[in-house]
């Protein structure tokens, strides 16, 4: 059982390097479902901490998640709700979060076998929703995702334990290089980088628009980047990314006529619910970080 210190972050002066102490594949517990994935794609994800799958879902399904992710933009727009998080400046909708609550499509998709069981492959075991969210990345306006490490962010705003969670990006647009897609370090998931700066109370309020705490070195960042590289995530609409809850990531604003649109959903082990935050932190809402009414999820068709 790893203790709540063995990843330490944002309680020192200086920015810090740990190994990561958990697997990057589970081995699967006899409740989960025989492996899903071939052994090279296993490989792969535990070498690079990362996986896309071309186009896991037809045009047919990706044009009726796309029509829906644009009538829950419309209609959350300007209906002051929480889970939305508008664009600095522009104040075009960036974000909705808890998807998969506020509406049924997205909740039968976090449960389709093509995503879900990947996800229970990889962590070994039943896995829930920790976190989901439509990222729009409006076009000519769409700003940046600074580099970043979600766990970073998770152990300590969260208290989620351990490194057994990972997300999956859906993509509901073509990313090519122009419209500003996920970009990775391959390799970075192996190393934690603590960061400097105390955490603020209600700092989601904040970091969602921009992330300002809880912002990897620089220096370290490029010690990442030599080592493993950058990949940029680029696929059609339909295509899936899963990366390892630890890998560093961010992307480029999008200052081309085109949106970037993808829905994200975050899978985590039932074994790895959430704890305290760190530092006596108020936990953040449910709409961020899942508490309550945990279950585990089954595997229902689109």
């Amino acid at each position: 059982m790893l203790s709540h210190n063995t990843y330490l972050t944002r309680a020192q002066s200086n920015a810090g390097i740990l190994q990561r102490q958990e697997p990057v594949v589970y081995e699967a517990e006899q409740s989960v479902r025989p492996a899903v994935l071939s052994q090279p794609q296993r490989d792969a994800y535990r070498e690079n901490g990362f996986l896309l799958l071309p186009e896991l879902f037809s045009q047919e399904e990706v044009q009726g998640l796309f029509t829906e992710m644009q009538h829950m933009r419309k209609e959350f727009a300007h209906a002051g709700r929480a889970e939305v998080i508008a664009e600095p400046g522009s104040g075009e909708v960036r974000s909705i979060f808890n998807v998969h609550r506020l509406n049924s499509l997205f909740s039968r998709l976090v449960r389709d076998p093509r995503v879900l069981n990947v996800a229970r492959d990889i962590l070994g075991s039943e896995v829930y929703i920790h976190q989901s969210r439509i990222n729009y990345k409006p076009g000519f306006q769409g700003k940046e995702f600074y580099w970043h490490s979600d766990f970073e962010t998770w152990h300590s705003e969260d208290g989620m334990p351990a490194m057994r969670a990972l997300s999956c990006s859906i993509l509901l647009t073509d990313n090519n290089e122009h419209n500003g897609p996920l970009m990775l370090i391959p390799g970075s998931h192996r190393h934690f980088i603590s960061c400097q700066g105390e955490t603020p109370e209600e700092n989601y309020k904040k970091s969602l628009k921009k992330q300002e705490i809880g912002v990897p070195d620089e220096v370290l960042l490029r010690y990442l980047a030599d080592l493993g590289g950058i990949t940029s995530c680029k696929g059609k609409a339909g295509s899936v990314v899963f990366f390892d809850c630890n890998t560093m990531h961010g992307s480029n604003g999008n200052i081309s006529p085109y949106p970037r649109s993808n829905v994200f959903f975050v899978y985590n082990s039932i074994d790895n619910q959430l704890g305290a935050p760190r530092d006596g932190l108020k936990p953040r809402p449910e709409y961020i970080a899942a508490r309550e009414d945990v279950e585990a999820l089954t595997p229902q068709a689109l």
